[in-house]
């Protein structure tokens, strides 16, 4: 992920600053508690594609 991205995006909704987590390859927003994922390298910004960090995670398979 590119560094100078990282500095210019914002979450959607709140337009807060986004923690890049780079072993789950998503963008955080702390604040609304989303995890906007990274699909080859592209950062998918829209609400209804970010993971509730507040919900359990899905059992393994």
């Amino acid at each position: 992920m590119d560094t100078q991205l990282l500095d210019i995006l914002v979450c959607p909704i709140c337009k807060g600053p986004l923690h890049h987590d780079k072993k789950a390859g998503e963008l955080i927003c702390n604040a609304d508690k989303l995890a906007y994922p990274i699909r080859d390298g592209i950062p998918i910004m829209w609400a209804d594609q970010a993971r509730d960090l507040n919900s359990p995670a899905a059992p393994a398979a």
